[in-house]
C-alpha cells in the first residue's frame, strides 16, 4: 500500500504563527500593557485592604442580599484561608481571576448574541466553541506564552479562552428559549432589534447568564495551577511548588484554598434572592 503523502499542517501553522507575530505585535503590544495595568491596580487595591476588612465586606454583600447562612459559610472560607497564610496568594488568584473572567463575559455575551440572531454566525461559532472546550488546557498556554511571553498577561489570556465557551453556550441558549410572545409584544411597542436584544431577551435570559458566569468563574479557578507553569501568581504557585517538593500537607493546604475561593465568588456571583411576600 502506497503511503500518503504528510498534509503540511505544522508548516502552515507556523506561517501563520511567524505572520501574526509580526504582523500583530501593534495589537499584542497594547493588549499586554492594558491586563498588567488593569492587574496592577487591582492587585494594589486587594493588598491595600486588611483581610479582616474585606471578609466583613464580603460578609456585608451577602447579608445585603438576605443570604444569612451564605454570609456567614463565606466569611469562615475567608479567614480559612488567611489562618493558612495564603491570604497574599489568594488575593493573586482573585485578580487574575477576575480580569479573566470579565474579558470571557465581554467577548461572551456578543458572541451568544450571534449564535441567536445568525444562522451564518451559529453555524461557525458552535463547531469553534467544541473545539475550545475539547482541547486540553495547557494547550492553551502555548499560543499565549508566544504572543505574550512569561507571567500574568498569558496566564488570563489563556484562562479568558479556557472559560468563554460556558457563559457564550449559556446566554445563547437562554435568548434561544425566550417566548415568542415577549418578542412579539417588544415589536409592537416599537423596539428595534438592537433594543429587543438587550431590552427584552438578554433581562429574560438572566438565569441562564448568571449559570453562564458561575462556569465561567469555576473554569477560570481550574485554570489557576496550570497557568502557575507559565510564571503566572498565586495558589496555583503554590500547588506546583509543593508538587515539585513532593509536599503532600502544603499541596492538600493550596487545593482547600482553591476550592474555598471557588465557593466564595460563585456564591457572591449568585443573584440576590428576592423576599417573600
Amino acid at each position: 500500500m502506497t503511503d500518503l503523502p504528510t498534509l503540511p499542517l505544522a508548516d502552515a501553522i507556523n506561517a501563520i504563527i511567524a505572520w501574526m507575530q509580526f504582523g500583530l505585535d501593534g495589537i499584542f503590544g497594547p493588549i499586554k500593557v492594558v491586563i498588567e495595568g488593569a492587574d496592577q491596580i487591582l492587585r494594589d487595591c486587594l493588598y491595600g485592604m486588611p483581610s479582616y476588612l474585606m471578609i466583613a465586606v464580603a460578609a456585608a454583600i451577602m447579608a445585603y442580599r438576605r443570604r444569612y447562612a451564605a454570609a456567614v459559610g463565606v466569611a469562615v472560607a475567608l479567614a480559612f484561608i488567611a489562618n493558612l497564610g495564603l491570604w497574599r496568594a489568594a488575593t493573586d488568584t482573585l485578580s487574575l481571576v477576575t480580569i479573566a473572567s470579565l474579558l470571557s463575559i465581554l467577548l461572551g455575551i456578543p458572541a451568544a448574541v450571534l449564535i441567536a440572531e445568525n444562522r451564518a454566525a451559529k453555524a461557525i461559532i458552535l463547531p469553534l466553541l467544541d473545539y475550545m472546550q475539547s482541547t486540553p488546557a495547557f494547550v492553551y498556554l502555548i499560543p499565549a506564552v508566544l504572543f505574550f511571553g512569561i507571567g500574568t498577561v498569558p496566564g488570563v489570556i489563556a484562562t479568558a479562552a479556557f472559560a468563554l465557551p460556558p457563559v457564550t453556550r449559556a446566554l445563547a441558549v437562554g435568548l434561544e428559549q425566550v417566548p415568542s410572545a415577549m418578542i412579539e409584544a417588544g415589536t409592537a411597542f416599537g423596539a428595534t432589534r438592537l433594543q429587543l436584544i438587550y431590552k427584552v431577551k438578554v433581562p429574560l435570559a438572566r438565569a441562564y447568564l448568571y449559570a453562564g458566569i458561575s462556569q465561567c468563574i469555576m473554569m477560570s479557578l481550574s485554570m489557576v495551577v496550570i497557568c502557575a507553569l507559565i510564571g503566572a501568581r498565586g495558589l496555583g504557585v503554590e500547588v506546583v511548588t509543593a508538587l515539585t517538593q513532593m509536599n503532600l500537607a502544603k499541596g492538600i493546604e493550596s487545593g482547600i484554598a482553591v476550592v474555598m475561593l471557588a465557593l466564595v465568588l460563585d456564591t457572591l456571583c449568585r443573584p440576590r434572592e428576592r423576599r417573600e411576600v
